[in-house]
């Protein structure tokens, strides 16, 4: 029987509950934009009055997990997170050919996050919502590095229920987190119209102020300025790593929504005392 009061048993349930978690964030990542794309060209098609495209039935939970590259069924056995991937040294039963090196890493951030928000937090609401808003953001952050898109059956549902949650003062009291939500959204729709205005471009996309408005609706308006000098200077870190070192054309669009991401948990985590901190040299 687990000891709900030991932090290090709540620290290692929350790692092995965190690997399995991420093995299916891996399913998410890679499939919830597929399903998206889908549904586009069926709603294109409808819209167009011609017949509606095919497709394999897909869902997040069937059909079961496969090499994209030979289609080999991936097995119980093959499907241990990071520990399938080390004893098949990283490549496929079925075609020999590489799995990508994010799988096991995905699986490794989420069982390190989860430890570290299971023994933070211990078996309480603010727990529970913690490992949600971890999931989400790791979620987010790969699909938009490879996609460049933020989904709104991903975004939308974690505003609602950071609002919810802090209907009881969970993280912060409703009226910061329903002042968070609107700053968060309308703070970078400023951004993009005043960017669009200057440049005649579109700097970022709807996706992001959604996704700053549902980190609002967890931690408050208070939270923003930090999330955003947060993930601006990492991202500018990053964008510029990649233009000199990647010789990336500085035309190629970067996606924002994983800065963003990233700053969320930085904020879940040490918000509170980065404020302070920051409060207190100004």
């Amino acid at each position: 029987m687990i000891a709900l009061n030991d932090p290090t048993t709540l620290a290692v349930t929350g790692v092995v509950f965190g690997l399995l978690i991420g093995s299916f964030l891996n399913v998410v990542i890679h499939r919830l934009p597929i399903i998206m794309e889908r549904d586009w060209r069926i709603q294109c098609a409808e819209l167009a009055v011609s017949p509606a495209p095919t497709f394999e039935p897909l869902s997040l939970l069937s059909p079961r997990s496969r090499c994209p590259h030979c289609g080999h069924p991936i097995g119980a056995l093959e499907n241990i997170p990071i520990l399938s991937y080390l004893l098949q040294k990283g490549r496929c039963k079925g075609c020999g050919k590489a799995i990508s090196l994010r799988y096991p890493l995905v699986e490794a951030v989420t069982g390190l996050l989860f430890g570290y928000a299971a023994w933070r937090y211990g078996p309480t609401l603010a727990g529970a919502g913690t490992l949600l808003f971890i999931a989400a953001m790791i979620a987010l952050t790969c699909i938009d590095f490879d996609t460049q898109l933020l989904p709104d059956d991903i975004t939308l549902p974690l505003l609602w229920v950071g609002l919810l949650l802090n209907v009881g003062g969970t993280f912060t009291t409703l009226s910061h987190a329903v002042i968070g939500a609107a700053a968060g959204y309308l703070i970078l729709w400023l951004v993009y119209w005043l960017f669009k205005l200057a440049t005649g471009k579109e700097g970022m996309g709807y996706g992001d102020f959604k996704l700053l408005a549902a980190i609002g609706a967890w931690f408050g308006w208070q939270m923003l300025p930090l999330v955003i000098l947060l993930s601006s200077l990492v991202g500018a870190v990053v964008g510029i790593a990649l233009i000199v070192l990647a010789r990336r054309g500085r035309n190629v669009p970067i996606p924002f929504g994983p800065y963003l991401a990233a700053a969320g948990v930085i904020a879940l985590f040490w918000g509170k005392s980065l404020n302070q901190t920051y409060l207190g040299l100004i």
